[in-house]
């Protein structure tokens, strides 16, 4: 029986669903986590065949001596996966602690998470991206400005979502920016694209071959709901559309991700971009080698009528993908509702309206509030103009 180490398997909540299905493949699955162990899900009690509490896991020392503390009880560790953003680094530390060799180690995490790096990937993908400097100085800076013109977008090398980020209009942007930068991140600056955001999700094999994949489409940018506290709406497409599956098939093969998720963001222009793309092109932004945020994977799970839990797990344990596509597609979406503004219709109304296509509905996790919102309804359709009709509904503000 081989041994899988899955990271904060509680969080969030409904990742518990990995551990079931790789259960159910016949893996021995340990947990480690920050949670005490009366608390957890009790489907996740059930898989885990032992769970490790640590009080500090930012503490990396308290992750070691778990992982320690398993090879010595059950042997050799084979698997070991958050599948959650900010631990994909110290995963990667600990697989090469302790001889994992089924995941990414050292460099090989780098040119997943910092954007500079991901531009390498892009490159032999044969896909072209904005133009972009690692900003060392003010000058740097400038000169970048003076060639291209403003505006242009700062964001952490190594960042999350929307974290400490910054639109450049006008030359008191660029003191703005100097005056609250921190002087311990490496910056990287963009050419500004206008484009609505759409991504290329899905999980591949050890062959890096692409064996289950959908699209999913954000309107705003996470910045912009972040910094306007906007309400949150996207969705996930019946199927992904072409012309991105093209392109993303081959940023998955030309990154050399195996068997893993991947949530890879693109541009899909609004605005001509000279040197780059006509509106209606799609243009790279950023790769994640981990499934997207939140509750997404559900809202996929929906859309496609699958489950992308046990897909995982299959190619985990199998190397394929062993769920038959052989039912209905749909439009599923996500309106999610911020407390402390009114809003036309209450939450049991919308309940009530949309009661024969809500699939979920519940509140996000504070740690999520920010950039999707506090209380959600998911729902799927079989038109775009249903699925809009949602979305007026839920949003109209009294």
């Amino acid at each position: 029986m081989q041994n899988f180490v899955f990271i904060s398997p509680h969080f969030p909540d409904s990742f518990y669903r990995f551990v079931v299905a790789l259960k159910k493949d016949g893996f021995r699955v340990l947990g480690i986590g920050d949670q005490p162990y009366d608390s957890i899900n009790p489907e996740l009690k059930e898989a885990l065949t032992e769970y490790y509490l640590c009080n500090n896991m930012d503490y990396f020392e308290n992750e070691v001596n778990a992982v320690r503390y398993f090879e010595q009880k059950y042997g050799h560790i084979d698997y070991l996966e958050s599948n959650n953003e900010y631990w994909l680094p110290k995963d990667a530390k600990l697989r090469e602690i302790f001889g994992i060799t089924t995941g990414p180690v050292g460099a090989e995490i780098d040119f997943y998470n910092h954007k500079s790096l991901m531009k390498q990937g892009y490159e032999k993908a044969g896909v072209k991206t904005a133009k972009w400097i690692l900003i060392s100085n003010r000058e740097n800076l400038e000169k970048f400005i003076d060639e291209d013109g403003y505006p242009v977008f700062i964001k952490p090398d190594h960042g999350v979502g929307a974290e400490s980020t910054f639109k450049i209009k006008k030359p008191a942007d660029i003191d703005y920016f100097f005056d609250n930068l921190d002087p311990n991140v490496t910056y990287i600056c963009e050419q500004f694209v206008s484009g609505n955001i759409i991504s290329f999700d899905g999980i591949c094999n050890s062959k890096s071959e692409v064996v289950f994949c959908t699209s999913n489409f954000f309107p705003p940018s996470i910045a912009d709901i972040v910094h306007e506290q906007k309400d949150v709406f996207y969705f996930s497409y019946p199927h992904a559309p072409k012309d991105l599956e093209k392109i993303g098939r081959k940023v998955v093969k030309a990154f050399g991700v195996k068997k893993r998720f991947f949530h890879l963001e693109f541009f899909r222009l609004t605005e001509d971009v000279k040197g780059l793309g006509k509106v209606g092109d799609i243009v790279p932004l950023e790769t994640n080698m981990r499934p997207a945020g939140g509750y997404t994977p559900d809202l996929i799970n929906f859309a496609t009528s699958s489950n992308v839990y046990q897909i995982y797990a299959d190619i985990m344990a199998f190397d394929e993908n062993r769920q038959p596509d052989e039912f209905e597609h749909y439009y599923a979406a996500v309106a999610s509702r911020r407390d402390g503004f009114a809003y036309l219709h209450s939450d049991d109304e919308v309940l009530e309206k949309f009661k024969n296509v809500i699939c979920h509905h519940g509140r996000y996790a504070k740690i999520f509030s920010d950039a999707m919102g506090d209380r959600f309804f998911m729902a799927k359709f079989k038109s775009e103009k249903d699925m809009d009709e949602f979305r007026e509904y839920t949003e109209a503000r009294s």
